[in-house]
């Protein structure tokens, strides 16, 4: 197997979705002894570095209140994210980040869906 080096290794996080930095997140927990919490400062740093650097603009979908529908909006955000139900609700009650660094076009078709489901949203 080739070794990978560090750069690929963030350009494949970069590209991988809350589902699965999840997983690997308790992949490094568990079989590594690596507290992941201290990865997670740097990451949103390299994946904003990349942002300014692509054409397409990256935006982050940011909830900011799950309005009177919390149920329908904690089923589009588990339908967005993968997230299960507790981390989900965590979301709807507390509002946050629902999708870092995607492109413009997916952040507005995430947005749409969440205010139709009744959720105040805005894009960062």
């Amino acid at each position: 197997m080739a070794k990978l080096n560090a750069k690929d290794i963030i350009d494949t996080i970069k590209e991988m979705t809350i589902l699965e930095l999840k997983e690997l997140n308790d992949l490094m927990k568990d079989e590594l002894g690596i507290d992941p919490s201290a990865i997670a400062v740097a990451a949103p740093a390299a994946g904003a570095a990349a942002a300014d650097d692509s054409a397409n603009a990256a935006k982050t979908v940011v909830l900011k209140s799950a309005g009177a529908q919390k149920i329908a909006v904690i089923k589009v955000i588990r339908e967005i994210t993968g997230l299960g139900l507790v981390e989900a609700k965590g979301l709807a009650d507390n509002g946050g980040n629902i999708k870092e660094n995607v492109p413009a076009d997916e952040a507005n078709d995430i947005k749409a869906k969440l205010e139709e489901a009744g959720a105040t949203v805005e894009l960062a």
